[in-house]
C-alpha cells in the first residue's frame, strides 16, 4: 500500500514538472519579448526624429497653434486663453506674417510663444536642403524684424519631415516640434467631439503637446471646455518652449524627449 502510494506521488510530481517546464518554455518568449519592448521605448532612436512629446514627471503639457491661413478667430482665441490663464504657442507661416502683423503683435504681446510654420507652407520633404533652410529663415527675419524676437522652434507644413527637413531646422538652430495629441480641429468634426478627442485621448499624458489651428471652424467653441478639462485633470498647460528639453536629451523611437543622463553616452 505504501509502495503504490510512493509511486502515485512520483507520478504526479513528473507530471507537474512537466507542465511546469512546459508553461516556462510557452510564456518565456512572451515575457522577455515585453521586457525588451518596455527597455527599448527608453532607449535613444537611431532615426532622425522630431519632438512629439516629452517624458517628464510632472503633469505639464502644451497647447499649439498653426496660423497658416484666416485670422477671424485669432483675438477671440487669445481672449479664451487669457481668461484661463493659460501661455501657448503660435507656428506662424511667412505669409501669414505679412497678411496680419498686427495680430502677430497681439500674440508676443499677451505673452504667447511665438514658432515658425515656414514661409510657403510647402512640402519640406519634396524641395532641397537649401530651400528648406531658407523657408525656415525668410520667417525668422520677418519675426525678428516685426518684434524684435529669435525664435527657435519650428513646425513642418503638413506635419511632414523627413532628414533634409531635420537635418535643416537644426542647422539654422532649430527644435522641431510635432505633437502627440491632434485636436482633429480642421476636420469640423463639432465641439463636442472636438472636446472629447483632446481630454480623452489615449496619449494624453505628462508631456503631451497638442495641436490645434488658429481659424479652424469649432476651436473657438470647444477651447475653453478644453483648457478647463485639462487643469481640472491637474495639468499645467505651458508654451512648447517650457516643455522641451533645448539641450543634453535624445529622443526615443515614438519621438518621445527624454533627458539625457551624464553617464549617457549615446547621441
Amino acid at each position: 500500500m505504501k509502495k503504490f502510494k510512493l509511486n502515485n506521488n512520483l507520478k504526479y510530481f513528473v507530471i507537474l514538472s512537466v507542465l511546469c517546464f512546459s508553461l516556462v518554455a510557452v510564456f518565456r518568449p512572451i515575457v522577455q519579448n515585453n521586457l525588451e519592448s518596455i527597455a527599448v521605448s527608453a532607449q535613444p532612436s537611431k532615426k532622425n526624429l522630431p519632438i512629439y512629446c516629452v517624458n517628464t514627471d510632472e503633469k505639464k503639457v502644451a497647447i499649439s497653434f498653426d496660423a497658416a491661413w484666416g485670422a477671424d478667430d485669432t483675438d477671440e482665441l487669445l481672449t479664451i486663453l487669457k481668461n484661463n490663464d493659460v501661455k501657448a504657442t503660435f507656428f506662424l507661416c511667412g505669409y501669414w506674417v505679412d497678411k496680419y502683423p498686427e495680430e502677430v503683435k497681439r500674440i508676443y504681446e499677451a505673452g504667447h510663444e511665438i514658432g515658425n510654420h515656414s514661409n510657403t507652407h510647402p512640402h519640406g520633404s519634396k524641395i532641397s536642403l537649401e530651400q528648406n533652410k531658407n523657408e525656415i529663415m525668410e520667417v525668422h527675419k520677418k519675426v525678428k524684424d516685426l518684434l524684435d524676437y529669435d525664435m527657435d522652434l519650428y513646425r513642418p507644413p503638413f506635419g511632414e519631415y523627413n532628414d533634409t527637413v531635420l537635418q535643416a531646422a537644426k542647422e539654422v538652430g532649430y527644435h522641431t516640434i510635432q505633437w502627440d495629441i491632434d485636436s482633429l480641429d480642421w476636420k469640423e468634426y463639432g465641439v463636442e467631439h472636438e472636446v472629447n478627442q483632446v481630454l480623452n485621448h489615449k496619449h494624453l499624458g505628462n508631456g503631451s503637446i497638442m495641436l490645434f489651428h488658429n481659424d479652424a471652424k469649432y476651436t473657438p467653441d470647444s477651447l475653453d471646455s478644453i483648457l478647463k478639462g485639462l487643469k481640472e485633470k491637474g495639468y499645467e498647460i505651458v508654451p512648447v518652449g517650457e516643455l522641451i528639453h533645448k539641450d543634453n536629451y535624445y529622443m526615443d523611437h515614438e519621438g518621445r524627449q527624454f533627458v539625457k543622463e551624464n553617464t549617457e553616452t549615446n547621441n
